[in-house]
């Protein structure tokens, strides 16, 4: 296995490529500009069982959800992704009109004030033009090739974002992938210890079982030899781990193989890390003395560190 993926940077990252293991923890952006109006996307990810994309986009922007997720479909396979695009806008030059229609209603009107109001003077342009309705903004809507440009602009600014995204998880990974070996190396010198200590077992287990039949010899007649090395040889079956450390051993090579190969291995490294945990169990539950015992106690604490690791990886 390479023993930094993050070498691998500067060129371009797909994810599920041999060899690179990534994070479901990253974040991104992307900017643009177009015609007086930017852009800018943030893009976030976090662990998660299945692939979950939400997008909060701008205004005019809604019909392009559809394929914000399809193209984060297509570059992510697992993790909870926030897509989210702001577009501003440069402030157009004021643009007005004269309504007519309220113009003329108060020409229409003129007639009846001055017969009411005789002292006073005609109405000033000012005056008249100071009456709300008379002028009024022009608002235009943008037009829908420009619109559409500006949909194709930031979809291609998009796949920039995902891919500082896409480099960013692997960079990430890279980091998971040291500390993932780290545990199984850890794994591997509990397991190396457990068999030596198993190695010890039959004859502990001989031993004391003399010392008990010592301590009864008032009460029970001495038991032949050859009967008690089958009591021995049963104690000793039953408290044989030598099964469970092949698993455990097994389980490491393979986990190591998964590291190795990269790509999507998340689920699987997490399906090994409960077989992991089941052989530890038994270990423990087999373990005849108290040193055996703290053994199978340590490789619990670390296949636990190892599975809450194993859960960021894609």
């Amino acid at each position: 296995m390479a023993k930094d993926p993050r070498a691998a940077l500067g060129q371009r990252i797909v994810t599920g490529a041999r060899g690179i293991v990534s994070s479901m923890t990253g974040f991104a952006g992307a900017r643009g500009e177009l015609d007086g109006a930017r852009w800018s996307w943030e893009i976030r990810s976090v662990n998660g069982r299945g692939l979950d994309v939400r997008c909060r986009l701008a205004n005019r922007m809604e019909p392009l959800e559809s394929a914000v997720r399809e193209r984060v479909a297509k570059r992510l396979r697992r993790g909870n992704v926030t897509a989210v695009l702001t577009i501003t806008r440069a402030s157009p030059e004021g643009r007005y009109r004269i309504n007519h229609d309220v113009l003329d209603t108060l020409a229409a009107a003129m007639p009846e004030v001055r017969r009411r109001f005789p002292e006073a003077g005609p109405p000033s342009v000012d005056a008249l033009l100071a009456v709300r309705g008379v002028v009024e903004p022009v608002s235009e809507e943008d037009p829908e090739d420009w619109v559409s440009a500006l949909q194709g602009a930031v979809m291609s600014s998009l796949e920039a974002g995902l891919e500082a995204l896409v480099e960013m998880r692997a960079a990430e990974g890279g980091h998971l992938s040291s500390i993932l070996e780290t545990h199984l190396d850890r794994i591997g010198a509990l397991c190396e210890e457990a068999s030596c200590l198993a190695a010890t077992q039959p004859d502990a287990i001989m031993a004391r079982l003399r010392a008990q039949l010592e301590q009864l010899r008032d009460l029970v007649p001495a038991l032949p030899e050859e009967k008690l090395a089958q009591e021995a040889a049963l104690l000793a079956g039953r408290s044989d781990v030598r099964e469970e450390l092949d698993r455990l051993n097994g389980h490491t090579e393979a986990a190591r193989t998964l590291l190795s190969d990269g790509g999507e291995v998340g689920r699987r490294l997490d399906f090994l890390c409960q077989e992991f945990n089941r052989e530890a169990n038994t270990l423990c539950s087999k373990a005849s003395d108290l040193e055996l015992t703290r053994v199978g106690l340590d490789l619990k604490a670390v296949v636990e560190q190892l599975r809450e690791q194993v859960q960021n990886v894609e």
